[in-house]
């Protein structure tokens, strides 16, 4: 070939390449990776945070109450001046799995990147596709964090993050099945169920953030509420945590509290595959005693009670005239609509925080695809005085099985205090 058709066979073989790499043949694949992306994006439950009613999608503006200040979450929409839309995906990895934004300064762990360290670099690069692709940009500008003092110094998470943090890959467990290291995965990574099931330490630390130690999922505080363990879960089957996490409901309890949102808008999407292998993995953990068993004298003696009518203390009574129409005399509610209060956590918990917040404040359960009816708890913060309130709270968590502390009227008017 001379140096004429030479040339002329590699203008033809550029043209043809640049024609062939103009056409959408990796069209099919970005929309995939769109679409695995958003579904990655519901299981890291990064709607819930980032979004506000009424706002667009993404667009922050969430106040975060902490110990330390109340925190704001950020625009992650594609926006160039408001949003990440100039992120590289390097920047996008390290700001979701280290805390640390492209400009070298550091998030605080309100966003839990010390889980979202272990999301591998595949889920990464489908969640940065859909980012920058599949989220409407938005200039929505959220309000500033501006903590005080010495907690407005974000270098300082250099050092939290030495301490606390890890860059360890997830790691599946050896001799599990398939289906419990996706469970593992899920939980321990994008999930990040630990962040508020694990108890944290004198720096606002988790103490553990993964199963190889028995403080993870084993249980909390969050702004007061008593969080459950979640290490084998004995009184839930299998099936009955799916049930949960799927609609916000099962034949024993109802969600409540900062769970509605990760109901709503994380576990509800999530395929049945995921959600099982969540529950087995749950399942699979250990360290949670043995489940106490029901004192059946004690139940049988309170139902006697209150379906006889008489002699009966204030408590009692206020329970039969604000709350036997749905959970009956049983204490057993109605399966898969009003939930049980007879051995039921938020009852029995160590700080009755939970149980006040909701007598006085109500619960409502969120509609979902497999859940589209929305059934409500009112509140009684208009109708019972605080004396009433803790009168009601102590029957509740003393009768049947239940054999928790009393609550005081103090107790609940802290609670009261903290109501919008």
């Amino acid at each position: 070939m001379n140096k004429l058709k030479l040339n002329s066979f590699i203008a033809s073989s550029a043209l043809l390449l640049g024609s062939l790499s103009a056409l959408p043949v990796h069209a099919e694949d970005e929309a995939q990776l769109i679409k695995q992306g958003e579904y990655l994006s519901r299981l890291g439950d990064c709607m819930a945070c980032h979004s506000l009613p009424g706002k667009p999608d993404y667009a922050g503006g969430l106040a975060i109450t902490s110990n330390i200040g109340t925190i704001f979450s950020t625009n992650i929409t594609p926006d160039k001046q408001h949003g990440i839309g100039n992120y590289s995906e390097q920047q996008f990895a390290d700001a979701v799995r280290k805390g640390i934004l492209p400009d070298g300064s550091r998030l605080y762990p309100a966003m839990p990147y010390p889980d979202y360290a272990r999301i591998s670099d595949a889920d990464i690069h489908a969640l940065y596709v859909y980012f920058m692709k599949g989220v409407q940009p938005s200039a929505e500008q959220p309000p500033e964090t501006d903590l005080s003092f010495p907690f407005s110094q974000r270098w300082g998470m250099r050092f939290w993050n030495w301490a606390f943090a890890s860059d360890k890959p997830f790691r599946p467990i050896g001799g599990a099945s398939a289906e419990v290291n996706r469970g593992a995965y899920i939980v321990e990574s994008l999930g990040h169920c630990g962040s508020c099931h694990t108890p944290r330490g004198l720096g606002m630390n988790e103490k553990a953030l993964d199963s190889g130690d028995e403080q993870f999922l084993a249980g909390g505080s969050l702004n007061h509420w008593a969080v459950p363990s979640l290490r084998g879960l004995p009184h839930w089957s299998q099936q009955e945590i799916v049930d949960y996490l799927q609609t916000g409901r099962n034949d024993k309890a109802a969600v409540g509290g900062e769970m509605t949102s990760v109901i709503e808008h994380s576990s509800s999407h999530m395929t049945d595959a995921d959600l099982n292998a969540i529950a087995a993995y749950l399942k699979f953990l250990g360290g949670n005693p043995p489940l106490q068993a029901y004192n059946v004298q004690a139940q049988q003696a309170t139902e006697a009670k209150l379906t006889a009518a008489k002699n009966l203390s204030e408590g009692e009574r206020l329970y039969l005239d604000n709350c036997g129409a749905c959970h009956f005399v049983t204490g057993k509610g109605a399966p898969g609509v009003f939930p049980e209060l007879d051995q039921a956590t938020i009852v029995n918990a160590s700080d009755p925080t939970g149980l006040i917040h909701t007598i006085l404040a109500g619960a409502q359960q969120p509609s979902v695809a497999k859940a589209p009816s929305k059934l409500a708890m009112p509140g009684f913060a208009g109708r019972l005085s605080d004396d009433e309130v803790a009168q009601l709270a102590t029957f509740i968590r003393q009768g049947w099985s239940n054999s928790a502390p009393a609550v005081s009227k103090d107790q609940v008017a802290e609670v009261r205090k903290t109501l919008k």
